[in-house]
């Protein structure tokens, strides 16, 4: 099975709309998919979390809430604070084992859906972007276009690419209908970033199939 991590330039960049539309473009496509929310804060009335559950909804392959997403806090802030605040602490060996478990399943392609940014906290010492390079999973980005992205996609692959580990590419997610040069700033990130642009999703409120995008994100893995 192939393993792929998903990270954003930011909080809110679109990473579950960007997975969404990947499940449902890799469906269509004939492939079976698995996906996978290791840590999430911030919760529904019933407690569970929702970008979890609509990559639970999306993937082929049925699997239970808690293999999905392992760790969901309640409060919607830092995972780190969540967790201590709820007396919990986030631990790595844990989210190795949940991840061999999506890896053991019956399927083609595992998206597994970070939270916030690349260097997110896991606790005062660790980031989930340890926790990634440890896994030696190739990454995703999903860059959220809006002001100020340039910075934070340069600085987010750099900082991947520090890591060693490989950028299959990246995704220009739309979420700022009214941002100010939109265009030119894709060309400028397609200028500056060695790893591909996959695809540019515009702004809408659900993803639609999307198989280019699917078949672009087979071809880098």
């Amino acid at each position: 099975m192939q393993t792929v991590f998903i990270t954003g330039t930011d909080t809110d960049a679109g990473k579950t709309h960007v997975a969404v539309a990947l499940l449902q473009g890799l469906k269509a496509l004939g492939h079976r998919t698995v996906a996978q929310k290791p840590v999430a804060a911030g919760v529904n009335a019933a407690g569970l979390n929702t970008d979890a559950l609509q990559l639970q909804q999306h993937a082929t392959e049925a699997l239970s809430y808690e293999l999905v997403n392992p760790y969901c806090l309640d409060d919607a802030v830092a995972p780190h604070l969540a967790a201590a605040k709820a007396g919990l602490c986030i631990d790595p060996i844990i989210l190795s084992n949940e991840l061999q478990k999506l890896q053991n399943m019956d399927a083609d392609i595992a998206l597994v859906e970070g939270a916030g940014g690349w260097l997110l906290p896991l606790d005062d010492h660790s980031t989930m972007a340890d926790w990634v390079t440890q896994q030696q999973l190739p990454v995703l980005l999903v860059v959220g276009m809006k002001l100020g992205c340039l910075n934070h996609a340069l600085l987010t692959v750099r900082e991947i690419e520090h890591s060693g580990l490989k950028l299959l590419g990246w995704v220009a997610n739309c979420i700022d209908p009214d941002m100010a040069y939109q265009q030119e700033n894709i060309r400028y990130l397609q200028q500056k970033l060695t790893a591909p642009c996959l695809g540019v999703l515009p702004y809408q409120s659900e993803p639609e199939i999307n198989t280019a995008l699917a078949a672009a994100f087979i071809k880098q893995m």
